[in-house]
């Protein structure tokens, strides 16, 4: 098939823009270091998130400050920011949301500090916090004969988020690289799922060889198939620069975003042509 095949047409969605402040109704730790915050109120009326790898910016509080500072929008739907109040902000995906319930998950992947995780550490019932989008969602179908989804613990809310809204027979293959076997958490499976853990050990987050070599020793399936990649930035754009010269994968059935970036706070990246 080519890749102008309209039936893997990927087809990106814009949402219209909201600022929700909403508060914690329960927390479950998955793993030592990945935290499940389960978010309630009534500003969540409305909310949509349409594709698994989604984000909402997520607002913390200030430190002995009970509620975040949130940003405004103007009647054209233009972000307004107070330059001598700025909101503290992080992305994140949104790992599930039930309307019926009015409940939207967010999994927050735990590191040495810094306010997410400091905020994610001490969540509990009744804190608050506020949220804004999804902007938007890029909607891949799922028509695809195969799929397979790599990176490392920030981007297992959105892999586990994708295998439960893939049809049933669905043919999967996750590579995921993750601290120990410790940070192993349940992630939905079927009968064609493959699912590869990689164990960094006292490697580096972010700054090693694991995902690279896994990639290398791939022998793609038969068929058409779709490449979702996320995690260190560079290491995401690596990865994808090796998929299209040394795979040669159609560009058009392959995303790689960097959800984070060695040295940068609050960085986010998308990695195109």
């Amino acid at each position: 098939m080519s890749p102008n095949d309209q039936r893997h047409a990927v087809v990106r969605v814009r949402h219209t823009l909201r600022i929700r402040l909403v508060t914690v109704r329960a927390v479950q730790l998955l793993t030592p270091n990945m935290v499940r915050v389960t978010l309630v109120g009534e500003e969540l009326a409305g909310f949509h998130s349409g594709a698994h790898d989604d984000h909402v910016k997520v607002f913390f509080p200030r430190v002995g400050e009970a509620l975040p500072i949130l940003p405004t929008l103007s009647a054209e739907g233009r972000v307004l920011v107070d330059e001598n109040a700025r909101p503290i902000a992080r992305d994140y995906t949104p790992r599930r949301y039930d309307a019926a319930a009015g409940e939207l998950d967010i999994d927050f992947a735990l590191h040495e500090t810094g306010p997410a995780s400091d905020w994610a550490r001490k969540a509990k019932p009744g804190d608050a916090i506020g949220i804004a989008g999804p902007r938007g969602s890029f909607m891949v179908p799922d028509d695809f004969d195969w799929y397979l989804f790599i990176g490392d613990e920030t981007a297992l809310p959105a892999i586990a988020r994708r295998l439960e809204e893939l049809r049933p027979d669905a043919r999967v293959h996750v590579i995921a690289e993750i601290a120990d076997a410790a940070e192993e958490q349940y992630l939905p499976r079927r009968s064609g799922t493959a699912l590869q853990w990689l164990h960094r050990g006292a490697l580096t987050a972010g700054d090693n060889p694991l995902l690279m070599d896994a990639v290398i020793a791939l022998q793609l399936p038969e068929g058409d198939g779709y490449v979702w990649i996320a995690g260190e930035s560079l290491t995401a754009k690596r990865l994808r620069e090796q998929f299209i010269g040394f795979h040669k994968h159609p560009k058009a059935w392959l995303k790689a975003s960097g959800y984070w970036k060695r040295g940068v706070a609050n960085a986010h990246e998308e990695h195109d042509d």
